[in-house]
């Protein structure tokens, strides 16, 4: 999947979480969503265009959520 739409996907679930009163509580939601429903190769690229110099198309919330909890989002096989 190409990064920009990734990132679309990112935002999407971001708005989601962002209606939730507890701002700590809609970054770990948001990262928590990503890393149980996406798969290895796609939060692989998601993290690539955060480190990748993409970030302005990131959601404030959604950027927030991947650079607290990146090293949770990285894959096993790409963790070693």
């Amino acid at each position: 999947m190409k990064a920009d739409h990734l990132i679309e996907m990112a935002n999407q679930i971001g708005e989601f979480f962002e209606s939730l009163p507890d701002r700590e509580e809609a970054l770990q939601g948001i990262a928590e969503h990503i890393r149980r429903f996406w798969e290895p190769r796609m939060r692989r690229t998601l993290l690539e265009a955060l480190d990748g110099g993409e970030a302005m198309g990131f959601s404030a919330i959604v950027f927030a959520a991947l650079t607290k909890y990146r090293d949770s989002l990285i894959p096993a096989a790409a963790a070693a």
